[in-house]
């Protein structure tokens, strides 16, 4: 399997208060890891800007304008508790959103059977017009969004295994019979969403939520029994990824006890229902991790598996 990488230095210039988990040093860690040998076999590009009329298919034009005049010229800026600015951060949420739109274009017009976009910030906590949660434009929404208007996709599932659950995702598709969302999580956590009642519209909601503590057999039990039919039903044409390795058990932030072996599973799993359904077509954005060593290794057996290791 063909797999094409987008990424872009502009990433790293989305600079964080000292301490802040979601730190560049996030991008340098999966470089240096798929720099290796083994992964010689990955194409790569870098992530263009995001054409503002794209974005808009998921944010309105006033959000959109509200945060390109938010960006700072010099310091950091706060946008919420944990939300923040620095001259370089539009940049590279344009380049976020750009990469994801990108990555659809190049699996959809066959140039690359699957992608993974590598780029800060994150998305999924993103709403149709609240940035939070580190996130100012939700790449994965855009990406679907995308699939839908440009190519004429009817059925998309969005695969969310942050553990955090992507409210932004699931406010915005909702109410949208053609897009099924599914996320596994921890729960109670941030951002407090993810209730299984939670189901949206048209039953194309499913959230998985799991207990602290829970680890790769909770996880796996959860993915089997309450996702993977739900998905094989659907019949997806695209399969999108929020990939957040958050879930792991070195990860700071939460308390789910993953492995990268858990990632590497569920990564196959996705592809063969890509494979039955989709072509193969699948787009995956980084999204959550911030232990880095947990982070590369997880982001190695992800992508290994998107490769077909």
């Amino acid at each position: 399997m063909s797999t094409l990488l987008f990424t872009h230095p502009a990433c790293l210039k989305h600079d964080m208060p000292p301490g802040h988990p979601e730190n560049a040093d996030r991008l340098r860690i999966i470089d240096e890891t798929l720099a290796q040998e083994r992964f010689m076999m990955l194409g790569r590009e870098q992530a263009p800007l995001a054409d503002l009329d794209i974005i808009g298919l998921v944010h309105p034009p006033e959000y959109i304008d509200q945060i390109r005049e938010a960006a700072p010229r010099e310091g950091i800026i706060y946008i919420d508790g944990d939300t923040s600015m620095s001259p370089g951060s539009l940049e590279a949420s344009l380049r976020s959103a750009g990469g994801a739109i990108a990555a659809v274009d190049a699996v959809l017009t066959g140039a690359t059977g699957n992608a993974f976009v590598s780029t800060r910030p994150p998305g999924h906590h993103a709403e149709i017009a609240k940035p939070m949660g580190f996130c100012f434009f939700n790449n994965a929404a855009i990406a679907v969004r995308h699939a839908q208007k440009q190519y004429g996709i009817d059925r998309v599932a969005v695969v969310d295994f942050d553990v955090h659950h992507g409210n932004g995702t699931q406010d915005i598709f909702w109410a949208d019979r053609k897009v099924l969302y599914c996320s596994t999580h921890q729960m109670p956590l941030y951002p407090g969403t993810g209730a299984a009642s939670e189901r949206g519209e048209h039953d194309n909601i499913v959230n998985v939520p799991l207990m602290a503590g829970d680890g790769g057999q909770e996880f796996r039990e959860a993915v089997e029994i309450a996702i993977l039919p739900r998905l094989q039903q659907f019949a997806p044409e695209l399969i999108v990824i929020s990939a957040g390795f958050d879930a792991h058990y070195r990860d700071p932030l939460a308390n789910l006890k993953l492995d990268d072996q858990d990632y590497a599973w569920i990564t196959r799993k996705l592809m063969q229902i890509a494979d039955a359904s989709a072509g193969g077509r699948v787009v995956s954005v980084l999204e959550g991790g911030y232990d880095l060593q947990a982070l590369s290794r997880s982001v190695s057996a992800h992508v290994g598996a998107l490769l077909g290791f």
